[in-house]
């Protein structure tokens, strides 16, 4: 999960290996969570908590990329 910046949308998601199918429909469903929210937005701790649960549901490895330092990120969000 990538942060695009400020202006939306504000998200992308990249993926260097596994399922196309499932990868696409979880790109899908994390996009619908995270359309509108920059990172300091408090909705998007809680969508980021979902976003988690769905990709270890999925068996999938997620890193973020929020831009900042994890320990920034945290506190924003």
């Amino acid at each position: 999960m990538i942060y695009l910046g400020p202006v939306a949308p504000h998200w992308e998601v990249e993926s260097e290996f596994g399922d196309r199918v499932v990868i696409e429909e979880f790109r899908q469903r994390a996009l619908a969570r995270l359309v509108l929210l920059p990172p300091h937005d408090p909705q998007f701790r809680r969508n980021r908590e979902r976003i988690v649960r769905d990709a270890e549901r999925e068996n999938l490895i997620l890193e973020w990329d929020l831009g900042m330092p994890e320990e920034e990120a945290g506190a924003a969000g």
